[in-house]
């Protein structure tokens, strides 16, 4: 048991050619490229790769090395249907499969694709950011995978598998230097520490690399130039112990940081206020900039410092019984991201979020699974329980800037006649002194403590009915309880907004602006960063969630060379609360607008539906692989987090619909060491036709009936990979792969543009080294083509209007005066890498 080799699959093509060291290795040494009999886990048992009616790209280490893979976000150029993207912060990592995710800058919402690392469930998907170190192989499931894989995983599981220690000796080293002025260095070491009960492994590596983006910092205090570097180290250290042929014990504990600056955003389209903000800031215009925002030019006077710190250290053992064998997989895990952020992207000073420990988010979790699984001639059976609990400590501060004041009082008297408005507006509006409505350096500093806890208990059989048919059956329980204490202050007491939402200052306004316009004015003076509802405020708030979610599949084979199956799926994913304050404009007082806040901020659980139906071809004397399966998901109440200019909030869309056909492709070629890989889906995913509830001023008008964002429609992958001797004791390794991904739209109200045009990244590696691996030199390159994308696209903070309202729900291009930002993927890079192994 404890030395089987196993590779977690469906027949796709990316794995089989990314085994590595595995079977295919064997078979090369062999000299017989063919597609071996593979044990495969994906349904955790042990299994044949093509006898598993699951729908997986896995992708091995030899390929993960080959193209450049070390964190999930590089993944997205082997799978097909997989897109990942950042935003404000490398902890703010969003993954999606089919077009199905969950955007990430919210803690209080779990992704729908669930990344899981070497069993352990990861609360959000921004923790398989980091270097995920000696990998064996990363599975991407496709579709809901909540019956065996955990919570919240509706859509999909990212599943990593690092390398386990090894009885025998084995040490390897790396040095890595390329543009950006990058740097890095990592060390193994693996070996028994006592005989052939216990063996080690550390892992050490260490990266650093100048920004991506320049900075113009205009008046400060910022002083950095640069944006979007990288500056970390992680240590993994794990024991595997074997006191017989009836257990093992593995034992991992690993540990990471982060201080870099990331991410500033560059303009993409610069509206009519950027002359409101030169004059308030007394910069010139940024309007060079948006001529070409791939300059990577980013104006920022308070800068985007970050500090990431994970943990935690887990213990899985595996026991056989006499009736089976029994599973354990206990961790305890901590992770914190600490931000500071230039909260409007430009050189005014308007707003800001400051990195002095009063803005985070933690979590803190423990996780215990427990899987008894056997079999008999008819039946393989598995019974198992799932319990967590995740306490998440959330502060956030968001602060006025020296010139908020200045530039709200701009925007509110601004017209035909005086189009830089008046400067004092705003003293003038609320008879105060300058600069003493909204104070620089006041704001609110908000508090969440949410406590979650999880039960769920889980079977998963399949029935032999006949050698060639087999029907499988899973089902999941699971009783879910959230907790959420909620403490919002605000510094000042909200004397701004105070002071308008007094009769008197009521009366005031409409004296000056017009009773028409006063509700818009004071609606603009109490933001919910300036509103005193909010101030002193504390609430608790709970919800409790009981769900069955399970699968049911049906597979034939009829033939050695010809497999089929059919399947549904039921995936859950809970409800929970936004982590933001958000208002509404029920109960107001008389004249003001959308000012009361909304304490209830809970949202349902999101559900979905999927019906899958595929094919697995061994053709060619077991040389091609070549296998297609069509789906149709049906999402309910579907979670979407969007941020709005002003907050996030988080609607529950009432349908959303994905159909498409995932096709993976392997070619073991005639020419010895040449191996050719594709996959390509095609995914249809689009909200229903019904209004989006909760919208009363249209901000989401755009989405009934259009496809999701960062939802492309096509998305293909494809990587060649050749091995050849060189000399007597020498060989070279080469390496191309590309991704394609057709347009989408990258922003979440789907707003014109954010939109993406189609585009096609390619990487590339060329190694020599000894025929032993002793020792390789290897040139790389990422994005060699420097093909420019942006990830997340977004409104610049109280910068324009889309001119959606409550009475307007039609966009009309000539009414949208926003000015738009945008978090750019990553330009080309290049370096040399040099590799050493004993």
């Amino acid at each position: 048991m404890r030395f089987t080799q196993v590779l977690c699959g469906t027949a796709s093509a990316v794995v089989l050619a990314g085994l590595g060291a595995t079977s295919v290795a064997q078979a090369q040494e062999a000299d017989s490229q063919t597609i071996d009999s593979i044990i495969v886990t994906a349904q955790k048992r042990e299994q044949n790769l093509q006898d598993v009616p699951v729908v997986v790209t896995a992708v091995g280490a030899k390929l993960l090395q080959d193209t450049g893979v070390r964190d999930i976000k590089d993944l997205t150029i082997l799978t097909p249907g997989l897109t990942v993207t950042s935003t404000s912060s490398e902890a703010s990592t969003t993954a999606r499969v089919r077009g199905v995710g969950t955007v990430g800058d919210n803690p209080g919402l779990e992704s729908s694709v669930g990344v899981v690392i070497d069993g352990v469930y990861r609360p959000r998907n921004g923790v398989g950011f980091g270097d995920l170190g000696e990998m064996e192989r990363i599975e991407v499931l496709k579709g809901p995978q909540g019956t065996l894989f955990g919570k919240n995983t509706s859509a999909g599981v990212i599943n990593v598998v690092t390398k386990e220690p090894e009885f025998g000796f084995g040490a390897n080293a790396e040095l890595t230097f390329g543009n950006y002025g990058a740097k890095g260095a990592s060390a193994s070491v693996t070996g028994p520490l006592s005989g052939d009960k216990l063996a080690g492994r550390l892992y050490i590596a260490g990266r650093q690399r100048d920004g991506f983006n320049d900075v113009i910092t205009g008046p400060g205090p910022s002083s950095r130039k640069q944006d979007a570097d990288q500056n970390f180290y992680t240590v993994r250290g794990q024991l595997l112990f074997v006191p017989d042929d009836q257990a093992t014990f593995r034992v991992i504990a690993d540990y990471s940081r982060r201080d870099e600056n990331c991410c500033g955003a560059v303009q993409i389209r610069t509206g009519p206020t950027a002359g409101i903000l030169a004059l308030t800031s007394g910069q010139a215009a940024p309007l060079a900039m948006t001529a070409n925002p791939y300059k990577r030019v980013a104006y920022s006077n308070r800068g985007a410092p970050a500090k990431i710190e994970d943990m935690g250290v887990s213990l899985q053992g595996d026991i056989d019984l006499p009736i089976g064998t029994l599973t354990t997989i206990s961790a305890i895990r901590n992770w914190r991201t600490d931000n500071g952020q230039d909260a409007d992207f430009s050189l005014a000073d308007l707003a800001y979020r400051n990195k002095d420990g009063s803005n985070y988010s933690e979590f803190r979790t423990y996780t215990q699974e427990l899987r008894l699984a056997g079999k008999t001639d008819k039946l393989d059976w598995m019974v198992g329980a799932f319990l967590a609990d995740e306490r998440l400590a959330t502060r956030t501060n968001f602060l006025f800037g020296n010139d908020y004041e200045q530039y709200l009082g701009r925007l509110l008297s601004r017209s035909a006649a005086n189009p830089a408005g008046v400067a004092n507006f705003v003293a003038l509006l609320l008879n105060r002194a300058p600069n003493t409505s909204f104070t620089p350096g006041q704001g609110i500093y908000d508090r969440y403590d949410q406590r979650a806890t999880t039960i769920a208990l889980f079977t998963n059989e399949t029935w032999h009915v006949t050698d060639a048919f087999e029907i499988t059956a899973g089902l999941r329980y699971t009783s879910e309880e959230k907790k959420l204490d909620t403490y919002q202050r605000n510094s000042d007491g909200g004397v701004g907004c105070g002071t308008a939402l007094s009769p008197a200052g009521q009366a005031r306004i409409a004296g000056i602006v017009g009773a028409a316009n006063a509700g818009t004015v004071i609606g603009n003076l109490c933001l919910p960063w300036a509103n005193p509802l909010f101030n002193g405020r504390g609430t608790q708030q709970q919800r409790t969630d009981k769900e069955w979610s399970g699968t049911v599949k049906a597979s034939y084979r009829f033939s050695p060379e010809v497999f089929t199956y059919a399947s549904f799926a039921r995936g859950y994913k809970g409800g929970g609360f936004n982590l933001d304050r958000t208002q509404s404009s029920n109960g107001l007082p008389s004249g003001a607008a959308g000012v009361t806040p909304i304490y209830d901020t809970s949202f349902p659980a999101e559900f979905v539906d999927s019906y899958e139906i595929g094919i697995k071809n061994t053709l060619f004397n077991r040389t091609v692989l070549f296998n297609i399966s069509g789906f149709y998901q049906k999402f309910t109440d579907f979670q979407l987090n969007t941020f709005l200019g002003t907050s996030f909030v988080v609607r529950s869309i009432p349908e959303v619909k994905s159909k498409g056909v995932d096709a993976d492709f392997l070619w073991f070629t005639p020419v010895k060491g040449l191996m050719v890989q594709s996959g390509f889906t095609y995914a249809l995913t689009e909200y229903g036709s019904q209004a989006i509830p909760n919208d009363p001023t249209n901000a989401l008008a755009l989405l009934p009936g259009s496809r999701m964002s960062l939802a492309p429609k096509y998305s293909a992958s494809g990587s060649m990979t050749y091995e050849t001797p060189i000399g007597g004791d020498m060989k070279a390794r080469f390496n191309i792969g590309a991704k394609y991904s057709s347009s989408y739209n990258t922003g979440s109200d789907l707003f014109p543009p954010k939109m993406q045009k189609a585009f096609t990244v390619v990487n590339g590696r060329v190694g020599i080294g000894s025929a032993d691996d002793r020792w390789t030199v290897e040139l790389w390159g990422q994005n060699l083509l420097n093909e420019k994308y942006m990830q997340v696209a977004f409104n610049g903070t109280l910068q324009g209007s889309s001119g959606l309202s409550a009475t307007q729900n039609t966009y009309v291009p000539a009414n949208d005066t926003i000015t738009y930002d945008a978090f750019l993927g990553a330009p080309r890079t290049y370096g040399v890498t040099l590799r050493s192994k004993f």
